[in-house]
This record gives C-alpha cells, structure tokens and sequence, in this order.
C-alpha cells in the first residue's frame, strides 16, 4: 500500500521523469492511495472544468481513503499540540495522521509539514535532484 502526498502526486500528473520513472518501476500489484485530503487539494488547483474533469480522470485508478472518527480526534490532538510551535497545516496533520492510522509511510517530499506527528514515517520515493 503505497499513499501518495499532494507533491508526489503533482509530479506524476506532470510528468516528472523522476517520478514517472519511480512509478513505472513499481509493482503493479501495489494498492496506490490517495488521501481525500489530497485529492480536494489537486481538484482546488484546477483553474477550469475541463481541468477539473481531466483530473477526475486520471485519479480514477487511485484509491480514496478518509480518516476514521476516532483518527480526526487523534489529529485534533496534535494540532493542538503543534499548531502555534511548529506552524502545524490543518490539512497536513491530518494527512499525516491518516498514515499513521492506516501504518503505512507517507510518500512525500515535505518533510517538514510532517516531521512532529507522532508515529509517522515518510519516504521520499524519488530523486528529485536529476
């Protein structure tokens, strides 16, 4: 199970070889998620409906996953906790603690909107600097 963060899936849908390349080394077995989080965050940035129903396409291979009640009050926890020490994202916290929740790593460039949520690991999945 692999799920995916807004970067890494911005490269994807821009084609970044890199990313590309990662993504077409993976097994194709392998579940790739999408946090709903992300997914709202990508559709936001479309500028127009042919954008927007572009989009709606090409994520329709991906899984859409939420976080359960009891994760959003886990995440209320630690934004709470980060918000005014770390600059905590409302949307980052609980993106984060969706990985957390399903114990998976999150795929992500971002290191620094996720270092103080508790329990989560992140990969970076490619080389960006190539």
């Amino acid at each position: 199970m692999i799920l995916l963060d807004s970067d890494v899936m911005i490269d994807l849908l821009r084609q970044y070889s890199p990313a590309t390349r990662w993504f077409d080394a993976l097994d194709d077995e392998e579940e790739l998620l999408l946090p709903g989080y992300v997914v709202m965050e990508l559709i936001q940035g479309c500028r127009n409906k042919v954008e927007q129903e572009r989009l709606r396409r090409e994520l329709a291979t991906y899984g859409v996953v939420w976080p359960a009640p009891a994760d959003c009050d886990e995440a209320l926890d630690v934004f709470t906790e980060y918000h005014l020490s770390h600059n905590a994202g409302l949307l980052d916290v609980l993106i984060g603690q969706l990985a957390v929740a399903l114990r998976v790593p999150l795929y992500t460039f971002n290191q620094k909107h996720y270092r103080f949520v508790p329990g989560l690991q992140t990969i970076q999945p490619y080389d960006k600097t190539t």
